[in-house]
């Protein structure tokens, strides 16, 4: 298996906040000048870590971005908590904790680029924390999109203190290949039931409420795309935060940040970032 996050390029990383919250740092190869650019947070979703970015990164920081991977409390290398007591709240702080370390360093705030879970989180961030930009990838959908395109009917699994990690087959999927599950098979990790609770309408949750009025940075939103329901519920969360909008059929939730077609998401939030250079 090739583990992709034990070949990203030399970086620094720190622990930060009362929690010891993982935060790699990586310099963009800016040859340019362009230092007045934002730097970008990616914010990992559930069950992951800032491993799941691996793919992405280099991309990036080739192309000058300065970057910084977070690891929410209790993920990855992120000091173990008991997960059992992590609420949605929670995950919050962590994100305006990184948050205000990167104002700190830079001076300017970040794009934040946020997948599933980290996709909801980081709406409802925006709402009162300014930030520069706001790129989702397959986000978690809020109660307003849900409203306008509910999943069928769900019964919900008996709760537990803890969800554990999903089960990756033995074979690859469309746009993943066996390479591709093993790397996410070697680092998934459990998750917080109360997170899940407050968000994921598969879980019996209510849903968060987006109030998209206070969402007032520019934005992207990137589905991955299989039926006909996928398209509109990733149209309806970029016409309700006012995004520009990506649907890419073919491909699995996942398999947008480390499948093989990974390169389509980055060239397409490369394009978007562009509007900072101007």
């Amino acid at each position: 298996m090739r583990d992709f996050a034990k070949e990203l390029p030399e970086h620094t990383a720190k622990y930060i906040g009362e929690n010891d919250l993982f935060l790699e740092v990586f310099d963009g190869n800016n040859s340019s000048g362009q230092f007045a650019r934002p730097p970008l947070l990616f914010v990992h979703g559930a069950f992951t870590g800032s491993w799941m970015w691996s793919k992405y990164i280099p991309h990036f920081i080739s192309a000058g971005w300065n970057s910084y991977c977070l690891n929410l409390r209790g993920h990855y290398k992120s000091r173990s908590v008991d997960l059992t007591k992590v609420e949605f709240e929670d995950y919050l702080a962590d994100i305006r904790q990184a948050i205000l370390e990167i104002v700190g360093e830079c001076a300017v705030p970040p794009v934040v680029i946020g997948f599933s879970m980290g996709g909801i989180l980081s709406q409802k961030l925006a709402e009162s924390v300014r930030i520069a930009g706001l790129v989702l990838i397959d986000s978690s959908i809020c109660r307003e999109v849900h409203d306008e395109v509910p999943y069928p009917t769900i019964v919900p699994p008996t709760p537990g203190l803890v969800v554990p990690a999903p089960v990756r087959g033995e074979q690859g999927s469309v746009d993943e290949t066996l390479d591709d599950i093993e790397f996410q098979r070697k680092y998934l990790s459990m998750e917080s039931a109360k997170a899940f609770a407050a968000f994921s309408f598969h879980f019996g949750a209510e849903g968060i409420s987006i109030e998209s009025g206070k969402i007032t940075c520019p934005s992207l939103v990137i589905a991955a795309v299989n039926t006909e329901a996928d398209d509109r519920r990733g149209r309806a969360t970029a016409r309700h935060i006012g995004g520009a909008y990506l649907g890419l059929q073919g491909t699995t939730h996942t398999g947008l940040l480390v499948g093989q077609r990974y390169c389509e998401v980055v060239s397409r939030i490369m394009a978007w970032l562009a509007r900072f250079e101007e």
